[in-house]
């Protein structure tokens, strides 16, 4: 079942102009939870004397991160645009480094898918948490011809 959650994560996310822009890809999708990367490159460094990435790269990649466990975590091909995202930094992004985001299914109600992520840096075994957050999707429902189904 995972590999079909990852690809279908993957389909989802390649169509995304912003993730085909900065190399966003899906490592893994399983259940509700999925797994992305942010390759480190010059198109996200917020500091170019030190090389140090930008908050909003790092907000990106949760808010994608999260939409995209949303979509593989509801059945269908639902799609759910973002409420809220509260996002808090705790430290910066090593330069050098790709950033990875998990995301988790934390509750679905009729209306709100609510998310948690954190993205974090490798250093071998070792995670490096740069920022975490809540994020609250809201459920439009799939529709065929302007009616839900």
């Amino acid at each position: 079942m995972s590999e079909n959650l990852t690809v279908k994560a993957g389909r989802f996310v390649s169509v995304l102009p912003h993730c085909r822009l900065l190399n966003m890809s899906v490592d893994h999708a399983e259940g509700q939870s999925v797994i992305m990367r942010l390759p480190y490159s010059e198109a996200i460094i917020g500091n170019p004397e030190n090389g140090v990435i930008a908050g909003g790269s790092i907000t990106t990649l949760m808010d994608t991160a999260c939409g995209t466990a949303a979509f593989v975590g509801l059945p269908g091909n639902e799609l759910c645009p973002t409420l809220d995202l509260r996002v808090d930094y705790f430290k910066s992004a090593q330069p050098g480094k790709d950033l990875v985001a998990k995301a988790d299914i934390i509750r679905i109600t009729n209306s709100v898918v609510f998310t948690r992520a954190e993205v974090y840096q490798e250093h071998g075994d070792e995670k490096d948490v740069v920022a975490t957050c809540a994020g609250n999707f809201m459920r439009i429902g799939m529709q065929i011809n302007g009616r839900p189904v």
